[in-house]
């Protein structure tokens, strides 16, 4: 059953919200070997993955991705839905793929599909 499993926070200053979430809300951060990207891991008896980087476009906003069998698929089904992919499937080498999405409302949404053989 699809459901969230990771989400990522753009920041124009990621020092600056990385100590936020984690003063806050007990959150830790590990940076990423292959990007410049924070992991993080949130707190609590079910812990969810996240991610932080710097902003990439003004208005940028947290965006929840939701695990799916086949992103091809999905999106597809955003289009026939009335939705629109605004970033197309995605390969993060190593993790899986991603498509980021928005809703018939204009909210923003990930899709992702795990595969430790994205290369």
């Amino acid at each position: 059953m699809p459901t969230i499993v990771h989400f990522e926070i753009p920041a124009d200053d990621v020092n600056r919200a990385r100590d936020f979430y984690a003063k806050l809300f007990g959150w830790t951060f590990e940076e990423s070997k292959s990007m410049e990207y924070l992991l993080i891991t949130t707190s609590g008896q079910n812990p969810v993955s996240g991610g932080m980087m710097k902003r990439q476009m003004p208005g940028q906003v947290m965006t929840n991705y939701v695990d799916v069998p086949s992103v091809d698929d999905h999106a597809s089904q955003v289009l026939e839905l009335g939705g629109k992919v605004i970033v197309p499937k995605t390969r993060v080498p190593g993790y899986g793929y991603f498509a980021v999405c928005l809703d018939t409302e204009n909210n923003a949404f990930g899709l992702w599909t795990p595969d430790m053989n994205a290369a």
